[in-house]
């Protein structure tokens, strides 16, 4: 009996210590967030919340292309649904939250999570824009997030069509329109980063995505 003590004894502990190992990678005030995200949209979006938290908090001290390579794979398992479809709307741009909340997205939401995701991660945002393109092979429009390593460089792009990350010399099959980050807006109407318009203000979508953020914090 007191062998059979001990084990239980032992086996709750074990439990105990396990359970700490799990979540120890997870701050108060994102267990916060996931039950907050759960409260709207389930368990299972709680369980996606909390296992983009540990990947935010599994790289957050490393290199810039460890934090690319962590983000975009991770993003890049969510579904790709249509606005009509998952919004009942012709063009609607996710937060991070929605897009998680219910497990998919178009381009759009896929670039806009990546992008938020990263600036967390401590990357510049004048390393980082939302790149708006046509897919040549399909023949629509499409988004992908860029990221300079050098100003005047060839930029890597993270893209949920194509997985890998690759520079946008590779990708002939896109051709850009215009960019922005959080704080300016360009038009692709040359080779290299393009021509400043003026503030990402000026897109009302991105407008409205920034208020909904602000009010879910």
């Amino acid at each position: 009996m007191a062998i059979r003590k001990g084990f239980l004894i032992f086996l709750s502990a074990s439990l105990i210590v396990m359970a700490g190992l799990l979540s120890a990678d997870i701050s108060d005030k994102d267990a916060q967030l996931a039950r907050k995200v759960a409260l709207k949209y389930g368990s299972e979006a709680e369980k996606r919340v909390m296992a983009w938290r540990k990947v935010i908090n599994r790289v957050k001290g490393g290199t810039d292309l460890e934090k690319l390579v962590a983000v975009n794979d991770f993003f890049n398992q969510m579904d790709f649904v249509d606005d009509i479809e998952h919004w009942g709307k012709n063009d609607y741009w996710a937060t991070p939250i929605e897009f998680l909340g219910t497990r998919g997205g178009d381009c759009e939401d896929f670039t806009i999570a990546k992008y938020f995701s990263l600036r967390e991660l401590g990357v510049p945002d004048e390393k980082l824009r939302l790149v708006y393109v046509k897919a040549l092979k399909l023949d629509q429009h499409h988004m992908v997030l860029a990221y300079y390593h050098k100003p005047t460089g060839v930029p890597v792009l993270l893209d949920n069509l194509d997985k890998q990350l690759k520079p946008a010399s590779k990708r002939r099959d896109l051709l850009p329109i215009y960019s922005f980050n959080a704080k300016n807006l360009w038009l692709s109407k040359a080779k290299g980063r393009g021509v400043l318009v003026g503030g990402s203000s000026k897109l009302s979508l991105w407008t409205d995505l920034n208020s909904r953020l602000a009010a879910f914090n």
